[in-house]
């Protein structure tokens, strides 16, 4: 059975975005994409919440963001081969290949599409992520801690659930970056 694994990067203070919306306070490191590449590798399918996709979709519509380099260029490619799922009540059409819109999040058929996926699946954007926790449908969180606090914005993590988690691994970057992985353990 696939894993479904949630990855963000958050501030010291757990915010994936500051009061403003921004995010754009993510230290740039050579070391840290390669790193976040290679846990994308595996992954078969990306289930993304609208803003989440619009904002990835540039992986693939924008030729110019692959050709900077050759880290960016692997992302791409990494990006582009896994499958894309987008829950969105309002998106009428897709700008990538192998992607496909859903309009509500349904946690059956989810359990069904980690059963039969041959590759793990990530689950990303702050509301549709809150709503595989509550499914109790995440295997696996992955966090990068950024050093820095910015004092409010949108949480990394879902409000209102409670989940045990048990350290699986960490490391550290050059640059104060800090990775975590957990499992959830327990109910």
């Amino acid at each position: 059975m696939a894993k479904l694994v949630y990855m963000n990067n958050v501030s010291l203070d757990g915010y994936m975005e500051d009061e403003r919306g921004a995010f754009a306070w993510f230290p740039i490191d050579e070391d840290v994409f390669a790193f976040q590449t290679e846990l994308l590798r595996p992954v078969g399918t990306f289930l993304y919440g609208r803003r989440l996709y619009e904002a990835m979709a540039v992986w693939e519509t924008d030729p110019a963001l692959a050709a900077k380099s050759d880290l960016m260029a692997d992302f791409a490619g990494v990006w582009q081969a896994a499958s894309k799922v987008v829950y969105s009540s309002t998106l009428t059409d897709v700008s990538t290949a192998d992607t496909r819109i859903e309009r509500h999040f349904d946690p059956a058929a989810v359990r069904e599409l980690k059963a039969t996926a041959s590759g793990d699946l990530m689950v990303g954007g702050a509301h549709l992520a809150a709503q595989a926790w509550q499914a109790g449908l995440v295997d696996e969180c992955e966090l990068f801690i950024l050093p820095i606090v910015v004092g409010g914005g949108k949480p990394g993590l879902p409000t209102g659930i409670r989940a045990d988690l048990e350290l699986l691994e960490e490391r550290r970057f050059r640059n104060g970056v800090v990775y975590l992985r957990y499992r959830p353990v327990g109910p």
